[in-house]
C-alpha cells in the first residue's frame, strides 16, 4: 500500500505542478510531499519531473509513468466502489463548474436536488477556462474544441446556435432576409472570456473568405445579459438553442435567417483522467443530459 500512496503524490503532483497544492489536498507538508518522489525517483532509478523555482512539470519518463499510474488509481477505486456497494444511492459532496447560460441549467439542478438529496452541491457558474484539476472541481460542463489529456469526456449533447429577436423589435426595425441585412440592425454581440475574441455570426462570406462587418453595438462577454436587451426589444443576439426556448415558446422572442444559422456545439462533462466515475458523479451527468438535451 505504501506503493499506493507514492503513486498518489506523483499523480497529485503531475497534475498541481505544486508540492504545497499536492501536500494542501493530502494533508501534509510539502517537504513530506518532496522526499515522497524523491524516493520514487531513486527506486526507479529515473527523474519524474524537471524542478526550478517556479515550476514544476514532468520529464518524458514521468509523462509516460503518468498514464500508467492514472489507470492503476481508476482501477483501484472502482474497486472500492464496487466492495462498498457503488449501486447505492450516490451521496457527497460534488464539485461543479457550469457556464453561465441563462435558463440552461437551474431547472434540472434543482430537480437533482429533489432526486438526490444526499449528494451537496457545490456549484461554480462562470464562462472563464477552468483548470478542473489545480481549481478542485469533481466536473465541469463546457463546450468546445477539448484538447487537455489529463481529463476523461462525456458528450451530454449538441444544440444549435440562433439568431433571435423581440416581436416588437422586428416589427419596428424589419425582418432580416439576409445576412448582409445585418448591417442595418442592432447587433449584441459576445466576447468570449478566455480569449477575448467575440463570437462569429452565420454570415455569408465573399471571394476571400470573409463576412461583412457586422455593427459592434453592444459587446460584452455575459449571454443573460444579452438576451435581456433582445428580450426588450434592443437588438438581435445570436444564442444556443437551449437559453432560448421559453422564450421563443411564449413568441417573446423570434428566430431569423434560420437557413444561415446552422452551426451545431457539443456540451461535454469533464473531470480528472486520474477519478473513476463515482455514482453521485454518474447521477450527475446523466440528469443533465437527460434534461437539458433529452432529444439528442
Amino acid at each position: 500500500m505504501d506503493s499506493v500512496a507514492g503513486i498518489n503524490v506523483f499523480v497529485l503532483v503531475a497534475e498541481t505542478r505544486n508540492f504545497s497544492e499536492a501536500g494542501r489536498r493530502l494533508g501534509v507538508s510539502s517537504s513530506a510531499v518532496g522526499k515522497s518522489i524523491a524516493r520514487m525517483e531513486e527506486r526507479l532509478g529515473v527523474r519524474l519531473f524537471h524542478r526550478n523555482t517556479r515550476n514544476i512539470t514532468p520529464t518524458a519518463e514521468g509523462l509516460q509513468f503518468l498514464e500508467r499510474c492514472r489507470r492503476i488509481l481508476c482501477e483501484i477505486e472502482a474497486a472500492e466502489l464496487d466492495l462498498s456497494n457503488a449501486s447505492s444511492a450516490p451521496r457527497g459532496k460534488l464539485r461543479v463548474s457550469l457556464p453561465r447560460y441563462s435558463g440552461a441549467f437551474e431547472a434540472a439542478i434543482a430537480d437533482f436536488m429533489r432526486a438526490y438529496p444526499a449528494v451537496e452541491l457545490d456549484l461554480d457558474f462562470s464562462d472563464r477556462l477552468v483548470d478542473v484539476i489545480r481549481d478542485g472541481f469533481d466536473v465541469a460542463i463546457r463546450t468546445g474544441e477539448l484538447h487537455d489529456s489529463g481529463l476523461k469526456r462525456r458528450r451530454l449533447g449538441s444544440f444549435r446556435r440562433l439568431l433571435v429577436a423581440s416581436p416588437a423589435y422586428l416589427a419596428e426595425r424589419g425582418t432580416p432576409v439576409h445576412p448582409p441585412d445585418l448591417l442595418a440592425h442592432t447587433c449584441l454581440h459576445y466576447r468570449f472570456p478566455s480569449t477575448g475574441r467575440l463570437e462569429q455570426w452565420p454570415l455569408g462570406q465573399d471571394e476571400h473568405g470573409s463576412g461583412p462587418e457586422l455593427p459592434l453595438s453592444m459587446v460584452c462577454n455575459s449571454i443573460e445579459m444579452r438576451l435581456f436587451l433582445a428580450l426588450r426589444g434592443q437588438g438581435i443576439a445570436y444564442a444556443p438553442d437551449f437559453t432560448v426556448t421559453a422564450a421563443l415558446a411564449a413568441g417573446r422572442l423570434h428566430t431569423v435567417l434560420d437557413e444561415y444559422a446552422r452551426e451545431r456545439g457539443t456540451m461535454w462533462a469533464l473531470w480528472p483522467a486520474s477519478r473513476h466515475a463515482s455514482p453521485k458523479l454518474g447521477a450527475l451527468i446523466d440528469f443533465l443530459s437527460e434534461q437539458v438535451f433529452p432529444e439528442d
